[in-house]
């Protein structure tokens, strides 16, 4: 079925919507939660938050990109996840690993300052990528929006693990040295 069609099934609140977005974009979706939270059970979970929240969301939303409204759904559920069950144990995982490496480039505060700050990083942190190769783009996206593990990124790209280890090191150097030098305190 085309995105339209399913698009157009949300609108009419016809419940086949969810069975058609689960059976295009389940996959997809389920993998990303999974990178994140690294359980099948969690990220199965996940995607079903996620479908509800598309079907919560659509409408007044009518997205131009199902399969990225799909998958920003299925990341913030997932994220919410894991925030809620690292609030209760104290662990480490995936996603520690993912915020540890760009600790060093990326500060987060909890104000509304930090808010304000939250969308100009995310306006500069788009200049950065779009300024890469993308090959080199790829690789950032796959390790620090879908949470990939490095073996699954180098066996994706047909690169080792210790080049995607080295390009990753490099790009989160020039998104430090980048944005530092348009202002944000790192």
């Amino acid at each position: 079925m085309e995105d339209s069609e399913i698009i157009a099934l949300y609108f009419k609140r016809d419940e086949r919507a969810i069975e058609e977005t689960r059976k295009k974009y389940g996959g997809y979706c389920a993998s990303i939660a999974k990178n994140i939270l690294g359980s099948d059970e969690d990220a199965e979970e996940c995607l079903s938050d996620a479908l509800l929240s598309a079907w919560n969301s659509i409408p007044p939303n009518r997205p131009e990109y199902l399969s990225s409204y799909l998958g920003r759904l299925a990341r913030n559920n997932a994220f919410n996840r894991y925030k809620l069950a690292r609030a209760e144990k104290r662990g480490g995982g995936q996603l520690s690993l993912l915020l540890d490496e760009l600790a060093e480039c990326i500060s987060c505060r909890d104000t509304v300052e930090g808010a304000v700050d939250s969308h100009e990083l995310s306006r500069a942190l788009n200049g950065y990528l779009s300024g890469l190769p993308d090959g080199r783009r790829k690789i950032f996206v796959l390790r620090y929006w879908y949470a990939m593990p490095i073996a699954e990124i180098a066996k994706k790209t047909g690169k080792s693990r210790f080049s995607i280890t080295k390009a990753l090191e490099r790009e989160r150097k020039g998104l430090k040295k980048y944005l530092s030098e348009r202002g944000f305190e790192i």
